[in-house]
């Protein structure tokens, strides 16, 4: 009898510990492998391959993003924690990367950032997106996941 009652003991406390890790830090959610040292390290080559010309190589994106330029177009805007690419969840992030901004807007939206499907693999696209949310400071990684839990639902 004592020993049941030490196991199920043991067991209350290292789920509370569960829960109590799970509020106390960002988790991992979504489909971003950012925590994967492999996918970020391919996400950065292929980023300043691919990406880096428009979004810049600090991920700063273009000067005055948020203004259209003289043909009607945004320019690129940063990827860091300063633009807006934290709002979105992963799998709108995915679709953008892969089908284009114009794409997924919709509705006559013109961009100049096109698909990169056929382009780069699943793999690379993942990557990359992975790569970007690496480099957010933990506060907007939490921020993003907390997106992501609720895009989820």
């Amino acid at each position: 009898m004592k020993k049941g009652v030490a196991v199920t003991v043991a067991a209350g406390l290292a789920a509370a510990g569960y829960y109590w890790l799970a509020e106390s830090g960002p988790q991992a959610a979504g489909i971003l492998p950012y925590q994967d040292p492999e996918a970020v390290a391919l996400g950065k080559a292929v980023y300043l391959d691919q990406c880096a010309s428009c979004h810049g190589a600090d991920l700063q994106g273009e000067p005055n993003w948020q203004d259209r330029d003289s043909d009607g177009y945004l320019p690129a805007p940063p990827q860091d924690e300063s633009g807006h690419t934290w709002h979105h969840p992963d799998a709108q992030l995915l679709a953008i990367t892969r089908r284009g901004v114009a794409e997924v807007v919709g509705n006559g939206y013109r961009s100049r950032m096109g698909g990169f499907a056929g382009v780069l693999t699943e793999e690379e696209m993942l990557a990359v997106l992975a790569y970007i949310k690496s480099r957010w400071p933990a506060e907007v990684i939490a921020r993003h996941n907390q997106i992501n839990s609720q895009a989820d639902n």
